[in-house]
């Protein structure tokens, strides 16, 4: 009695080959993929000068506190039901 059954296999090309074959057929679909949706943007005004991009990545951020806000300025719920 067999308990491993030999699995037919989708062709008789030796693994390395077959495993190679569907990474070419993979990789060529996300590149097909990839230039259909996300070469370039859609529109023009979706475009950015690289000076302007970098200046905002590269720079610090101000280094401002959060605020909170005063009482006087925003009544608490019990002012607001007298």
């Amino acid at each position: 009695m067999q308990f491993f059954s030999a699995q037919k296999r989708f062709t008789r090309l030796p693994l390395a080959v077959e495993i190679t074959l569907i990474l070419i057929v993979k990789i060529a679909l996300l590149t097909l993929l990839w230039k259909a949706f996300f070469s370039e943007p859609q529109t023009k005004k979706m475009r950015m000068p690289t000076e302007l991009v970098e200046q905002h990545f590269l720079s610090q951020p101000p280094a401002a506190p959060l605020s909170i806000p005063s009482s006087s300025s925003h009544p608490s719920p019990s002012e607001t039901r007298q």
